[in-house]
């Protein structure tokens, strides 16, 4: 086991210690304002760092009196400078360990599926397998904290750094270490609710498309090419849908995220596409591959209204198949089945748009709409079991005529569920959270509000998902 432990570790400094010392080497040589001056004093603050704490310094001691020494008036921009080079440097890191995943992890050993199947395979239980994989699914969920991610820019330079490195191209790196310098981190504005969900949908658009359609892929192929694997993996989101202290998340960022998440997904169809145009050029089968990429891009590019469907792409993905196989050979068509997997999971929602907010601001909705005499004046003077009966017969609302805003948008979003899940279907949003619930009454009054914006009981199709947090 040590020698074992001992192996990775020299492998991991082979593959990933030595490159950064030498690639940090072109960063700190680029022709950028005080880099390399950074770079030294930013070593220097760390010796300094680890021999205050260890003589039990606090961190403002630690930096007054190192910057005592070092060019005390420019303080606050060599901090700042000092963020920046870690960012980049951090940057620079995760490329490297992109780029060495493969040749630092087993992609056979224990816990990989390849793994799993060969040892269902030995002991017979291969149809076991199958059947626990047709139930099995599992959610992911992107949150609305998009301050942890870097920005598209920087994730865009990630992935062409990680590229390079595989390819060992020094010029292309040093290129791409040159604009990584000059690209900020950072917007002077504060982005909004929208913003922050475009940052995530990169995400959606460039690692879990392909990671999600790649796994189905080996599934069908290793395990059993008829799984149903429509639920294998589920993508949640919260950004645009979560307005738990966010007041700045209303009705109409919602309805804005949940056409960004779709357009995003049809952006990437309409890319696979394109792909398939290239090898799919036989008789009677490119007509209809042109007929396809046609409508995606009217739809990712164009001013048309929203239109393709889940069943009409499997449709149509499908008789594309169906003359490879009886006209072609079948040539190609593990090309097609890699896209059947992606629009059978992902559909024309991408990721289901969550709607959470914290169980008091319902309590205020329901205020709200008593004084506007839409609701029971008195209900927040009944016991728990009456409140539940007033919630339980509740009617309709008019949800024009209500005058308080907080209380009009919350009603509004609940509507505007019903209009998402016509377009997208409904797993585009089809669960409201709600944080800190403590009741029985907190549920219902999500429940309520429900029938208020114009749901009927029966059309309810909607988890109403609480929160215990305390």
């Amino acid at each position: 086991m040590l020698q074992s432990a001992t192996g990775k570790l020299e492998r991991f400094q082979d593959l990933i210690g030595i490159k950064f010392q030498l690639y940090n080497s072109l960063f700190l040589s680029l022709p950028f304002y005080g880099v390399e001056k950074t770079g030294i004093l930013l070593s220097l603050f760390g010796s300094r760092c680890e021999e205050g704490f260890a003589a039990g310094q606090s961190p403002t001691d630690i930096v007054d009196a190192f910057f005592a020494e070092h060019e005390p008036e420019k303080k606050l921009d060599l901090l700042f400078r000092f963020v920046q080079y870690i960012e980049r440097q951090v940057v620079l890191f995760d490329a490297l360990e992109d780029a060495a995943f493969a040749d630092l992890n087993n992609d056979e050993g224990r816990g990989t599926l390849a793994n799993l199947r060969t040892a269902a395979a030995q002991t017979g239980k291969i149809d076991e397998l199958t059947a626990k994989l047709g139930e099995f699914s599992a959610r992911l969920v992107l949150t609305a904290h998009p301050t942890q991610f870097y920005p598209g820019t920087v994730l865009g330079i990630i992935n062409d750094l990680v590229t390079a490195i595989e390819n060992n191209d020094v010029s292309d790196i040093n290129t791409l270490l040159r604009q990584l310098g000059r690209t900020p981190f950072f917007k002077k504005q504060k982005p909004t609710p929208y913003d922050e969900a475009v940052s995530l949908i990169w995400y959606l658009e460039n690692v879990f498309y392909e990671a999600i359609g790649n796994i189905a892929d080996e599934l069908r192929s290793t395990v059993h090419d008829s799984l149903d694997l429509s639920k294998l993996v589920r993508m949640g989101f919260w950004s645009g849908g979560d307005r738990d202290g966010n007041p700045f998340v209303t009705s109409e960022t919602t309805l804005e995220v949940s056409a960004a998440l779709r357009r995003a997904a049809i952006r990437s169809y309409h890319a696979d596409v394109r792909r398939l145009k290239r090898r799919l050029t036989f008789a009677n089968v490119e007509a209809a591959v042109s007929e396809l990429e046609k409508t995606l891009y009217d739809e990712a590019y164009g001013n048309s209204t929203p239109a393709v469907t889940k069943q009409d792409l499997l449709a149509r993905l499908n008789n594309i198949r169906d003359t490879l196989i009886s006209q072609h050979n079948g040539l190609f068509a593990h090309l097609v089945d890699n896209l059947i997997n992606k629009v059978e999971i992902f559909g024309v929602f991408f990721a289901t748009l969550d709607i959470r907010q914290e169980a008091s601001e319902h309590g205020r909705v329901l205020h709200q709409l008593g004084e506007s005499g839409l609701f029971d004046p008195d209900y927040e003077l009944l016991s728990e079991s009456d409140k539940i009966g007033s919630l339980l017969s509740a009617e309709t609302a008019s949800i024009d005529s209500i005058q308080d805003q907080f209380a009009h948008d919350t009603l509004k979003t609940i509507a505007d569920v019903k209009t998402i899940q016509k377009q997208n279907g409904v797993e585009a949003c089809h669960r409201y959270i709600i944080s800190q619930c403590q009741s029985a009454v907190h549920v219902m009054e999500v429940y309520g509000m429900f029938i208020l914006a114009g749901w009927r009981p029966e059309e309810l199709t909607i988890d109403i998902v609480p929160l215990f947090e305390t």
